[in-house]
């Protein structure tokens, strides 16, 4: 089945390749748009320029969260279930797909969308680094043009009907979200799940950091909200110490020193994994400024530091055992 027909909207026209069933979806503000989708340039070999199948999984976008590339929204409102169609959308529509397409591409690499922004809007940060990263993208940015996206509608969810991500929520959301977030992380702490205590710490990070992003670095909000994160990351160590992930907990401490150097449980728990790594000097550097910065924990220093020393005496002893017969001769020579 095919048939081509133009939008409501200026420079797009839909061609139906496979038709879908029921009504078409009523959308509201919050509901969630499930879909595949491949973006071709309008060239004589329709060149392929995303394609989400590739990543494995399909796209989501939340209506009305101020995704940037506003004809997606458009675009999928015109299809029922289960319907595949082509659009072709003249360079009026396209102008951001450069951005769009990073960020997507960053997100399935694993990476921070955001990495290497300032603190300024998107198109404010195009301008100021010059380049997405990516040269084919650099070429859309350059010289926007007509795209053609082939979309394939799975489902379309009420607001009510499926769990919030983090990234959906609106700021008073999030802010409600932490302490449950952060009350059912110190409940799975209790059962000793660590594993899933710390996603629930981290979960609610994220809320803090994307609202952070929104404020500007050391003013009085951004304190605010940082101050609500410093104990959600500490909590997230120490399940981290508990499952034997002792670079992470380096990782994750040595960023939190690098803006509160003063913080006392966070060399602790630095130290701690120092110590579980052999990093003996580091590690006894650090619990000494615990012991510093907080006298009350001197005693469980002194302890932790007698335990080092034992842990270290023994290794050396296993060492030397270990190789003192790779400079032997063998028997009978």
């Amino acid at each position: 089945m095919e048939e081509t027909y133009l939008l409501n909207v200026e420079g797009v026209k839909k061609k139906i390749l496979h038709g879908g069933q029921g009504e078409l979806p009523k959308l509201q503000d919050g509901s969630k748009i499930t879909f595949h989708f491949q973006t071709l340039k309008d060239d004589f070999e329709r060149t392929v320029i995303d394609d989400s199948r590739e990543a494995g999984i399909p796209m989501e976008i939340i209506v009305g969260k101020m995704f940037k590339l506003e004809i997606w929204e458009t675009l999928l409102s015109s299809m029922r279930a289960g319907e595949v169609a082509e659009f072709w959308c003249d360079a009026i529509h396209t102008g951001m797909y450069a951005l769009v397409s990073r960020g997507m591409r960053r997100i399935a690499e694993g990476r921070d969308p955001l990495e290497g922004q300032k603190h300024r809007c998107g198109m404010g940060n195009m301008f100021d680094y010059h380049s997405t990263g990516y040269d084919d993208l650099d070429e859309l940015q350059r010289m926007p043009q007509p795209l053609i996206f082939i979309m394939e509608l799975f489902r379309v969810e009420e607001p009510s009907a499926y769990k919030r991500d983090t990234w959906a929520m609106s700021k008073e959301e999030k802010l409600a979200a932490v302490p449950m977030l952060h009350s059912e992380g110190n409940r799975l702490v209790l059962r000793k799940e660590f594993g899933q205590a710390a996603a629930k710490y981290q979960e609610a990070v994220i809320c803090l950091r994307n609202l952070q992003a929104k404020e500007k670095p050391w003013e009085d909000g951004w304190l605010k909200l940082e101050s609500l994160v410093t104990p959600l990351v500490l909590n997230y160590c120490q399940c981290q110490l508990e499952l034997g992930e002792y670079y992470e907990v380096l990782e994750h401490t040595t960023e939190l020193l690098q803006k509160h150097n003063d913080n006392a449980k966070a060399y602790f728990k630095r130290a701690k994994a120092h110590a579980a790594v052999w990093n003996e000097r580091e590690a006894r550097e650090d619990f000494l400024r615990v012991a510093h910065l907080d006298p009350s924990m001197a005693a469980a220093v002194k302890k932790e530091l007698k335990q080092l020393g034992e842990r270290m005496r023994k290794k050396h002893v296993e060492d030397r055992k270990r190789y003192q017969g790779l400079f032997q001769p063998p028997q009978g020579k």
